[in-house]
C-alpha cells in the first residue's frame, strides 16, 4: 500500500514508527527524511552493477540480479537491525520515487506481518514537499532577527533564549558552521542535507508565535540560505545586542578555542583575508596569532574587518529594530540576564 504526502509537516506527522530509506548509503548521505534510517536494499556498487548490466545486456537480467540482491540484504537487514521488532512494528519505507527498490523490501517486510507503507513518489516526494515550503511558497512564520557586531554572543544568547521556552530556530546548528570564515565546525551537510533539517525545523514551529533566528549573511559557510527563508529574514524586525569591544574580544577568543588551540589552521583562515586587507595587515595578524595574542587578534579582526562590513551592511538594509540589549562585560550572568529579557520581550509581541 502507497501513501503520498502534501507536506513537510504531514511528512513528519504520519503515524508509523520508524521511516526506512532503502536507498543506497551515497544517496542517504546526501539527504533523507529526517529520522529515518538507512537500511539499504542496494549497495552503491550493487546499484552501479544492476545499472550496468540494464544498459548494456537486458532489464530482464538486471532484474533477476537486482531481486537476489535485495533478497539477501532484505535478509541481513531483517536478522540484524529488525531482529528485535514485534508484530505491531508499523515501518514506513521509501526509496528513490517509490519505485522496486521500496516495494520489494515491502513487500518482504509484508509477509512477515508487519504493516508496512511505502511512499507514493519516493524520496522525490519529499523534496517536492521542501522545495514547495523553501521556495516557492512564502514561510508563514513571524521571524525576529537576533542582530548584533561580532562577538555578542548571538548564537549563545539563542540557546539560552530556547531553554526559557521561547521558539528559535538555529541556522548554524542546522548548517554545522559558525558563518564566518573562522566558523568551521566539521563537515557541513549537502545543500539538499540542510535544506530538508531546515525544513523540518520550521514545521515543529507554530506560526503564530515569534521566532528568533540569528540574522546571517545568505550563506553559511558553503551552503545558501533558501530563497523562502531569505526573503522572511530580509523583512523580519530585529533586535540588537550590543557589548564593548574588548569584551567582545575577550568572549571571542574563548568561544573559538578550537581555533586558538590550532595556530596553523588560524593562519589558513587569516590567510583567506588577503584580497580584502592585504599582504600587510594579515601578516600582522597572523604574528599576533604566533605570538598567542588571540585577545589582540580578535580586537582586531573585529575593529579592522567584521564591524566595518556589519555596519555597510546594516546601512544597506536598514532594517527595522525593535529593542536594543546591552549585554555589559559579556558575563555568564550578564549573557543570562539578557536571554531572560529578550524571551519575556519575545513573549509579549
Amino acid at each position: 500500500m502507497s501513501i503520498a504526502f502534501s507536506s513537510v509537516r504531514a511528512f513528519l506527522d504520519a503515524p508509523f514508527d520508524t521511516v526506512i530509506d532503502v536507498r543506497a548509503p551515497s544517496e542517504f548521505v546526501e539527504d533523507h527524511v529526517p529520522g529515518a534510517i538507512n537500511l539499504p536494499v542496494l549497495s552503491d556498487a550493487e546499484r552501479a552493477r544492476v545499472g550496468t548490466v540494464y544498459k548494456q545486456q537486458s532489464p530482464f537480467l538486471a532484474r533477476k540480479i537486482g531481486a537476489a540482491l535485495v533478497a539477501r540484504n532484505a535478509a541481513n537487514h531483517i536478522e540484524g537491525p529488525l531482529a528485535e521488532k514485534e508484530g505491531g512494528w508499523r515501518p514506513l519505507v521509501y526509496c528513490w520515487r517509490g519505485g522496486q527498490r521500496s516495494n520489494s523490501f515491502a513487500t518482504i517486510l509484508r509477509q512477515i506481518g508487519w504493516r508496512v507503507e511505502v511512499v507514493e513518489g519516493g524520496y522525490k516526494n519529499w523534496r517536492k514537499a521542501v522545495i514547495g515550503m523553501l521556495h516557492e511558497a512564502p514561510l508563514p512564520h513571524r521571524f525576529v532577527l537576533i542582530d548584533g557586531n561580532t562577538g555578542t554572543a548571538k548564537t549563545d544568547l539563542l540557546h539560552r533564549v530556547a531553554a526559557r521556552g521561547a521558539q528559535v530556530l538555529d541556522l548554524e546548528g542546522l548548517a554545522n558552521h559558525r558563518g564566518s570564515i573562522f566558523g568551521g565546525m566539521g563537515e557541513q551537510p549537502a545543500q539538499k542535507g540542510f535544506e530538508s533539517r531546515l525544513a523540518a525545523a520550521l514545521a515543529k514551529l507554530d506560526p503564530a508565535t515569534p521566532v528568533l533566528v540569528e540574522a546571517e549573511s545568505s550563506r553559511i559557510g558553503d551552503l545558501s540560505v533558501p530563497p523562502s527563508l531569505w526573503t522572511a529574514m530580509c523583512a523580519a524586525p530585529r533586535i540588537d545586542v550590543t557589548a564593548q569591544l574588548s569584551a567582545r574580544a575577550r568572549y571571542l577568543s574563548e568561544a573559538y578555542a578550537d581555533l586558538v588551540e590550532d595556530v596553523s589552521l588560524m593562519e589558513t583562515r587569516l590567510d583567506q583575508l588577503i584580497p580584502l586587507q592585504g599582504h600587510a595587515r594579515v601578516e600582522a595578524w597572523r604574528k599576533m596569532a604566533a605570538k598567542g595574542d588571540f585577545v589582540d587578534l580578535a580586537g582586531a579582526l573585529m575593529a579592522l574587518h567584521y564591524d566595518p562590513r556589519y555596519e555597510k551592511s546594516r546601512a544597506r538594509h536598514a532594517p527595522k529594530v525593535l529593542e536594543r540589549f546591552d549585554l555589559c562585560d559579556m558575563s555568564e550572568s550578564a549573557r543570562e540576564d539578557a536571554a531572560g529579557r529578550i524571551a519575556r520581550f519575545l513573549a509579549e509581541l
